[in-house]
This record gives structure tokens, C-alpha cells and sequence, in this order.
């Protein structure tokens, strides 16, 4: 990329870039054997910071919540964030890169059998705290409770040991959940499609977002996200449509 210095000032005001990185989304963030973190988000930081020409710093939470606050106080120069109204009061938003499917999972002797049963009286819902469901859910649901987990990956072990009747979260993770616990299975279908974007924090301008934008739109096209979703071994999540492409 060929910036200006007074534009590269704006993105990395340290003169090193800092991705906040949250591995509460295994789909694209997990910390290895030796504590490093791995993932299609932080290929995506590194491939970043090299076309800008920086040093890369990973900042790494384990919730999401954490991570929008790092970027949103500008303890983090950028971040891989499901896209919300939200946090879109501090935090400027690339197209998404990255769509995954949300998911409700319930007990195999439990009554429900279709999406459109969960939000009724007498029904509560487990979350992982902050996560995109849990923003999501609290607008939408008018009948059932919501019960919140500390993180994303504590859902299923806090629904298991609790009297709840539904865990919401990334298909994948509560796929690999049920086959780990016995007696649990996942609704058909979904609830929400999670769009995954970059993001920046709002008081960096139009100009810096455009760049970042610019970047996740050239990642997509040359098929570096696809590959990087592949070569992690994700399944559950597909390569957002080009921005201003046609469903």
C-alpha cells in the first residue's frame, strides 16, 4: 500500500500496528499448544500490517466483549469484530469478510424441535456475555430469558449444568459441543447469519476505514480469506459476497 505518512500516522500511532485479537471465536481465533494464538483473523492482521509495512502487535482477549473495548478505547489499532449496532457506536466497520451461522442447541428429551419455539415464556436462553448473539438476542427475544456465560466457549458447559432450556452460539462450536456431551442436539437451521468484519475505532476517520475496507475487498477477491478458512480446517463459515455484489 502506498500511503501517505500522515495517513499511516492515523492507522498506527505507535508506528506499530496492534490487532486486537478474540479467541473466544474458535471459527477464527484459538490459542495453540504453546499459548500463541492461530487463526484466520490473525493471518488476516499479519497480512495487514505487511502490506503497510509495520511491525504487528497481537493484543489478545478471550471474549469479544474485551476486544470492542480495546479497539473502542484505542487500546487496539484495529480488530475482527461480528458486525452490530452496537458496538458501531465507537467502532467503523469493513464489509464482512467472513458469514457464520448462529445456531440454538437443547437438550435431546427437550419439546422444541423448530427455531420459532424458543422465544417464549418460561424459555431462557444461555449466551456467551457480549458476543454477537448475546447483543443480538437481547433486541429480538421479547418472551424468553436470557441467561449469560462468561465467554462464548463457557456456553454449553453453563447451559449443561444449569435448568435453561436453550444455548445460542457458532453452529460449528455448538456441533463439535454435542458430539463431545452426550444427550444434546442443535435445532435445524439457524437464527441469525453472523456477518465477521474488520473494524477500526470511529474517531480514526473515513479515510483510515476506507483503507481497512479496501483491504478485507482485496482479501476477498484474491481468495486469501477462502484459503486461510481452509487451511485452519473451518467448516460453518463461508467467504462474504464482495461488497456491492449481488446475493
Amino acid at each position: 500500500m502506498n500511503l501517505s505518512s500522515q495517513l499511516l500516522s492515523t492507522l498506527a500511532p505507535l508506528g506499530r500496528i496492534r490487532a486486537s485479537i478474540n479467541t473466544g471465536n474458535p471459527i477464527l481465533a484459538r490459542l495453540q499448544a504453546d499459548g500463541q494464538p492461530a487463526g484466520v483473523s490473525i493471518d488476516l492482521a499479519r497480512r495487514f500490517a505487511q502490506q503497510l509495512g509495520l511491525e504487528l502487535d497481537l493484543v489478545v482477549f478471550d471474549t469479544a466483549a474485551k476486544s470492542v473495548d480495546a479497539v473502542t478505547r484505542e487500546e487496539a489499532d484495529f480488530g475482527f469484530f461480528a458486525v452490530d449496532p452496537v458496538r458501531g457506536a465507537g467502532i467503523g466497520f469493513t464489509a464482512p469478510y467472513v458469514l457464520i451461522e448462529g445456531s440454538y442447541l437443547v437438550r435431546q428429551d427437550s419439546p422444541l424441535t423448530d427455531n420459532a419455539q424458543v422465544d417464549r415464556a418460561g424459555h431462557t436462553v444461555v449466551v456467551g456475555k457480549g458476543s454477537a448473539y448475546d447483543l443480538y438476542l437481547s433486541r429480538e427475544l421479547k418472551h424468553a430469558q436470557i441467561e449469560r456465560a462468561v465467554s462464548s466457549p463457557a456456553v454449553v458447559q453453563t447451559f449443561v449444568e444449569s435448568t435453561a432450556d436453550v444455548a445460542a452460539g457458532v453452529k460449528q462450536q455448538l456441533e463439535a459441543d454435542a458430539a463431545r456431551l452426550p444427550g444434546l442436539r442443535l435445532l435445524p437451521g439457524r437464527f441469525m447469519v453472523i456477518q465477521q468484519a474488520m473494524g477500526l475505532p470511529k474517531g480514526r476517520g473515513d479515510e483510515a476505514l476506507r483503507v481497512l475496507a479496501a483491504f478485507v475487498e482485496e482479501a476477498k477477491a484474491c481468495g486469501f480469506v477462502a484459503e486461510a478458512l481452509q487451511r485452519h480446517g473451518i467448516q460453518g463459515a463461508a467467504v462474504a459476497p464482495l461488497a456491492g455484489a449481488s446475493a
